[in-house]
């Protein structure tokens, strides 16, 4: 196709993209697919800050060839017949949402990092004459590491078109009503079929601590959505902490660290702790193998009986409605 507008196409009729985005996963739990997922995720200078000069000595010479059989070895164990968790949910996701507003907007979804990568996408769309496009990172909390590096690949596609589509731009939904119901609920659901009273941490993920210093406006959206649930939730102080998670090298990240905190949860006599990781759309190794697995060990090892992982909205019906509310609303006038 011409990189130009179908004069076919009248601008009434023009049709309409969401093209959603999640951060990426690895083909496969093999080594040699997480170098390639790793090297492309650590290169984004949205992710790393630091100059390509002296980073990329570390990364290609030290984390790559270490740090890939080790994160393959994790994969493997939340992979499944239908591949990673993150990929076949979001994709479950994207699915449900284009049965909702169908003939309204053709929903696509990419990955950042890994296939289908925005690009393919944004090029898939411009196949199909979408002439308004609607971007919607799925990070409930704006980070320039996660929503802003979104958008970078997404400009970096479009300037090399001459002919652009209509843009809007979904950069944070930490505060949505319904979004915090959605949550809130999710988590009530599953304390009702306990007996036992247990804490509620939520975790979520980190980002170091000088990227809050520069400005970024995580962890303030973050400490909004946890406060704003547990009061949903009705939930006293003494009832709930907040933590981070899946910091990467020595440098300072937002505190406090989850590994920690659930030690110490464990050392201050929790013997049963809920988490749940609303900074997540989709389950994935973070949630998956981090928390309910290595952060279940760490809270049994300080002297706590039972970690239960709360599941994210993944493609529940109600993660549904909610998106779809939201994308309808942002699609109002097109």
């Amino acid at each position: 196709m011409s990189d130009h507008p179908s004069r076919a196409c009248p601008a009434d009729s023009a049709r309409i993209g969401v093209l959603l985005v999640n951060l990426g996963t690895p083909s496969a739990p093999k080594a040699s697919a997480l170098r390639r997922y790793l090297a492309e995720f650590l290169a984004d200078p949205r992710v790393v800050e630091l100059p390509r000069v002296l980073w990329y000595p570390i990364l290609y010479g030290i984390i790559l060839p270490f740090r890939a059989p080790r994160s393959a070895a994790l994969y493997r164990n939340v992979w499944t017949e239908r591949g990673s968790p993150l990929r076949f949910i979001s994709e479950d996701l994207a699915a449900a949402l284009g049965e909702r507003l169908q003939g309204r907007a053709d929903v696509v979804l990419a990955m950042r990092y890994g296939e289908p990568s925005v690009a393919t996408q944004l090029r898939a769309m411009r196949e199909r004459d979408i002439r308004k496009l609607l971007i919607l990172p799925i990070y409930p909390q704006y980070s320039a590491t996660t929503t802003a590096s979104v958008l970078d690949a997404v400009m970096a596609e479009l300037g090399r078109w001459r002919y652009w589509p209509e843009l809007r731009v979904i950069n944070q939904y930490h505060e949505e009503t319904s979004w915090i119901d959605a949550v809130a609920s999710k988590i009530d659901e599953h304390r009702k079929q306990r007996t036992e009273s247990a804490h509620l941490l939520f975790s979520f993920h980190g980002i170091p601590q000088r990227c809050v210093d520069r400005g970024d406006p995580y962890a303030t959206q973050c400490e909004a959505s946890a406060h704003a649930i547990a009061r949903r939730l009705g939930l006293g102080d003494g009832e709930w902490s907040l933590s981070y998670q899946s910091r990467l090298g020595k440098a300072q990240w937002l505190m406090p660290y989850t590994d920690q905190t659930v030690r110490e949860l464990a050392r201050r006599g929790v013997t049963h702790l809920d988490v749940v990781c609303p900074g997540f759309a989709a389950d994935c190794l973070e949630t998956l193998e981090e928390i309910a697995m290595e952060n279940a060990g760490f809270f049994k090892e300080a002297g706590g009986r039972e970690l239960n992982y709360i599941p994210a909205l993944n493609a529940d019906p109600a993660h549904v409605d909610v998106m779809g509310e939201l994308i309808e609303r942002h699609l109002a006038g097109w």
